[in-house]
């Protein structure tokens, strides 16, 4: 046994990982709620949300360039603002990807067992042995899978979005164009301001995801060049296709058709696919979904283990978890990681009133806390960069103001999940959780010191 990683993953593995992680069920199923609150307008969100992660990402990318660590954002609060905000966030982080992973294999296996006529334990269990398996190969082996296992879904968005422009051009056989009628019929802003406001609320996180990139980014062969090209890459990627499939979804159909759906059937995507006379649209999109939740579980088991390793290193985690095998695969975090996945899982069935609603209410204000912690680590860290000659190509724009002013939207999406109900919630959800985990940072590093040396 060793405590170091391999570097294996190439730019291209980066990329693919941080798609791989970013678009899941949220893409195929959730476009819907924004188009509905705000009809055409919902681009503008989109934009907005976009424009806030570009800029994360590229603060983050900053310092992942400069002190290359699989801890990451968490790495970087420690260093900035001391040991409970290294702690703090790096597990609630971990938590909240936990929680995820338990609902893209329950959402997977759900689908998976239809198709059979099996139990849904069965597809579940079979899913977590297998990325086990995977999970436990040289990182190089692993990447190469989640490269092919995302470029399946990235091959399918790209078919929509190709047939999606013959279908509005009227290239696409048996149909005429439809141009921007569907949008002349409504307006571009049937719902006015309120409408755009809501459709926020739904789209904020459209992107989360992409973050696992600079993880992965430590067990690259390069991580100075590799960090920036792949999160340059998975950005405009990521942009492309959910604003451009966003796009054709408002063109191709009808306002009032468009809403939140609950199965595949129900779908955006799947009522465009029927309207080009495809055959088995729903099942189509059955597979995709399918996929895609279990290859964004799969990039999301290895971000986890990764940043429970790198926080064993830092001690905020059980040194235990801190060795790796002759491949340096950090083999204790993996397992961990997967087991407590599996629980979720189980804590999806089980479904204890009210627990699970609050814990999954928690995902969204984790998420906010995490990307506003990596802000302020970016303004606090960027001058020792420069002043210690760390800093390096890879740097983000507009030092101090853009970042500041990305923090202002930030704040700004969190004045508008306190005006509506179920943004209430997941606030209150989310400052109890994280209160929580500071307040068990506080009770462990006391007295304390992070070395940043020892962090991985």
């Amino acid at each position: 046994m060793s405590n170091t990683l391999n570097s294996g993953l190439q730019t291209r593995h980066l990329t693919m990982m941080g798609l791989g992680s970013a678009i899941g069920a949220g893409l195929f199923l959730g476009t819907g709620v924004g188009i509905q609150a705000a009809g055409p307008a919902v681009l503008i969100a989109y934009i907005f949300a976009g424009a806030v992660t570009v800029c994360i990402m590229q603060m983050l990318a900053e310092m992942v360039a400069a002190r290359p660590s699989s801890g990451s954002f968490a790495t970087y609060s420690d260093q900035a603002f001391g040991a409970w905000a290294g702690f703090s966030v790096g597990w609630a982080y971990w938590f909240m990807q936990v929680l995820i992973i338990g609902v893209e294999i329950t959402g997977a296996s759900a689908i998976i067992s239809g198709w059979f006529g099996i139990a849904p334990w069965i597809p579940a269990l079979i899913a977590v042995v297998f990325f086990a398996a995977i999970n436990l190969v040289a990182v190089r082996g692993f990447g190469e899978f989640e490269f092919w296992f995302a470029l399946i879904k990235v091959a399918a968005i790209i078919t929509f979005l190709v047939m999606g422009v013959l279908m509005v051009i009227g290239l696409f056989p048996g149909m005429d164009a439809v141009g921007t009628s569907n949008i002349e019929g409504v307006g571009f802003m049937p719902n006015g301001i309120g409408g755009i406001a809501t459709a926020m609320l739904a789209v904020a996180f459209a992107f989360g995801g992409i973050e696992l990139v600079t993880i992965a980014a430590a067990e690259s062969e390069d991580p100075k060049e590799a960090v920036g090209a792949a999160i340059r890459s998975a950005i405009w990627r990521i942009a492309v296709f959910y604003i451009g499939s966003v796009l054709l979804i408002i063109l191709l159909l009808p306002y009032d058709q468009i809403a939140g759906a609950e199965s595949a059937a129900e779908s955006p995507f799947t009522l465009v696919l029927d309207r080009a006379n495809i055959s088995g649209a729903a099942t189509i999109m059955e597979v995709v979904i399918a996929l895609a939740l279990l290859s964004a579980c799969n990039a999301q088991l290895y971000g986890n283990s990764r940043l429970l390793y790198s926080m064993a290193r830092g001690h905020d985690a059980p040194k235990y978890f801190a060795q790796t095998n002759d491949s340096g695969v950090p083999v204790r975090a993996v397992l961990v990681s997967i087991f407590f996945g599996f629980v979720s899982v189980g804590l999806q069935w089980w479904n204890p009133p009210g627990l699970l609603t609050f814990l999954l209410n928690a995902v969204g204000g984790i998420l906010i806390m995490i990307w506003t912690m990596i802000i302020l680590s970016y303004i606090r860290l960027h001058p020792q960069l420069v002043a210690k000659g760390e800093i390096t190509e890879v740097r983000m724009w507009g030092y101090p103001w853009l970042a500041w002013a990305t923090l202002a939207v930030l704040g700004g999406f969190v004045l508008l999940m306190l005006f509506d109900a179920g943004g209430r919630t997941e606030l209150i959800s989310a400052i109890i959780v994280v209160s929580t985990i500071v307040i068990i940072s506080l009770i462990v590093h006391r007295g304390k010191a992070t070395e940043p040396a020892e962090m991985a």
